[in-house]
């Protein structure tokens, strides 16, 4: 069994996957309004998508709008991510403005869980892990590919230079070209949950045609599900109440 991680009351990678909802919004208003509607779903944790928001290049705002929705949420485990362009995000940042607003943000103590990319390379990786690690932050380290689905080989591989890096969780989000994509991604899921168990990891095929990495969490090793409640931050995102009653099916008796 993968090594869990506690994040507040909520322990990732042990039982049914830990459902996150994503807070998207442009505007202070709209983020806090998605807030307030994502934490009435009750979700095991929330990630807040700051690069969708139009004030992500002032830290102080950035930093404002922390406090407010730690004060909106309440103990709601919250996961800060800026997700650059080049990993299919919104906006896009210098390497030096990426490592600096991660750095603030975590020095607030608002949130629980930060979110880096593998893109950003290992000098910055390795600066936010032991800034975040000093504070007691959880380090998800992602890496996604839009175009295709790596052998089943390469992504155990990138997940494992993930944990060398420090990684609490790794994340790793694939677009399958085919069921066998599909399958190979489970399959390396299950791998680490079976070789490389040293921490907990999410792991998910894009799109319809990757839907079932979404639900089989507990079963392949998929600590954490990601679900919509109105618009979806990733292709094939499954709403809220769909995805709560799937897994209320799947893991009755397990």
């Amino acid at each position: 069994m993968s090594r869990t991680v506690q994040v507040r009351n909520l322990w990732i990678g042990e039982g049914m996957p830990k459902i996150c909802i994503p807070l998207l919004g442009r505007t202070q208003e709209e983020i806090l309004a998605a807030a307030a509607n994502a934490a009435s779903e009750v979700p095991d944790l929330l990630e807040w998508r700051v690069d969708w928001y139009e004030q992500h290049g002032d830290s102080e705002a950035v930093v404002e709008l922390l406090f407010q929705l730690r004060q909106e949420i309440g103990t709601l485990p919250l996961l800060f991510t800026f997700r650059t362009r080049q990993d299919g995000g919104e906006a896009e940042i210098s390497a030096e403005a990426y490592v600096r607003l991660n750095r603030e943000a975590m020095a607030t103590g608002m949130t629980d869980l930060v979110d880096v990319e593998l893109s950003q390379g290992e000098e910055a990786l390795q600066e936010l892990i032991a800034a975040a690690h000093e504070r007691d932050v959880a380090v998800v380290v992602s890496c996604h590919d839009f175009e295709k689905t790596p052998s089943q080989a390469e992504m155990v591989s990138i997940m494992c230079w993930m944990q060398e890096l420090g990684a609490d969780i790794p994340k790793l989000a694939v677009m399958p070209q085919s069921d066998s994509d599909v399958i190979a991604l489970i399959n390396a899921t299950h791998e680490m949950r079976m070789e490389h168990d040293d921490t907990p990891v999410i792991t998910m095929s894009m799109g319809v045609k990757g839907s079932i990495t979404r639900l089989g969490g507990e079963t392949f090793g998929s600590a954490v599900t990601f679900a919509s409640v109105g618009q979806e931050s990733a292709p094939g995102q499954i709403g809220i109440t769909e995805l709560r009653q799937m897994l209320a099916i799947l893991y009755q008796g397990v």
